[in-house]
């Protein structure tokens, strides 16, 4: 990448140094983007979320909520926070947590999340509607290389929950979350696609009896 570009292009993987991926997102062009930086690559995310990405990013923070309640764990979660690794990582998932012992690990008052210092999150979601491949590969070679603990990725266009367990810098797929043990993938899929048809309040109300059962 040309240091000297004003404007890169976005909603693309391009070549670039970690000095070059930091004064880009400190160009006040870039304060409403997401960013990601992974393998001397950045990406900015420019694109409109839209209504269908923020129901379901909304939908999943619920069930996740619903889900600890009914079953009494703790949990921290952060919505489009930066997490990095000085020189090498950086990004800024939809939603993040923090579960069980981790709970609690992020001090209050922390800005961005530096993880040369702390632990990545458990969990990490995206919500995918024009971005789905991505997620599914740079992105997920990315949250590997991280170590987060479990990633899931929420395909807003096809209704479908694609979730996976990361160790040894590889990940497989499941069936119902190890970060959430009980929680099986298949309920939040059928949440996912009752809210096609039912508003939320409505699936939340099924959603919390099936997690009481």
């Amino acid at each position: 990448m040309n240091k000297t570009q004003t404007q890169i292009p976005t909603d693309t993987w391009i070549t670039a140094t970690w000095q070059e991926y930091i004064q880009t997102i400190d160009d006040p062009s870039y304060e409403k983007a997401k960013s990601y930086y992974h393998n001397g690559r950045v990406r900015i995310e420019m694109s409109p979320l839209g209504s269908d990405h923020s129901n379901d990013h909304v939908l999943f923070i619920a069930a996740i909520t619903l889900f600890t309640l009914a079953k009494n764990m703790t949990l921290t979660g952060k919505d489009n926070c930066t997490y990095y690794k000085t020189g090498c990582q950086a990004t800024q998932p939809d939603v993040s947590y923090y579960i069980g012992e981790n709970a609690d690990v992020i001090p209050w008052g922390t800005s961005t999340i530096n993880l040369d210092i702390y632990p990545p999150p458990n969990l990490v979601i995206e919500v995918a509607n024009t971005s789905l491949s991505d997620d599914k590969g740079e992105k997920r070679l990315l949250y590997e290389a991280m170590n987060v603990a479990e990633y899931w990725i929420i395909d807003v266009q096809n209704v479908e929950v694609i979730a996976f367990t990361i160790a040894n810098r590889g990940s497989q797929k499941i069936n119902e979350s190890q970060v959430l043990p009980g929680l099986a993938i298949s309920l939040l899929q059928e949440a996912l696609q009752r809210s096609r048809q039912e508003n939320q309040a409505q699936v939340y109300t099924w959603l919390f009896s099936q997690f009481q059962t």
